[in-house]
């Protein structure tokens, strides 16, 4: 994604769902200490619906408002 690194993760929840987040930072800072944490609170059917939707999210973060992701 360029100037960023993105991140996705997945969470499982109590009820047997699982949750998406991700995080992003520049890629040229190595020490991560701007690292930018996105969670949501959708939840989703299965584990890979969970990780395209934080890959996609992450993608639409860093692509259309760079300069949001780390105001």
């Amino acid at each position: 994604m360029g100037h960023f690194v993105v991140s996705p993760a997945t969470h499982p929840t109590a009820c047997g769902r699982y949750s998406a987040s991700f995080a992003v930072h520049r890629a040229k800072d190595s020490s991560q200490r701007r690292r930018r944490v996105f969670r949501f609170d959708t939840t989703f059917a299965s584990r890979e619906a969970a990780r395209i939707f934080a890959v996609t999210q992450g993608w639409v973060q860093t692509c259309i408002s760079p300069a949001a992701a780390f105001q």
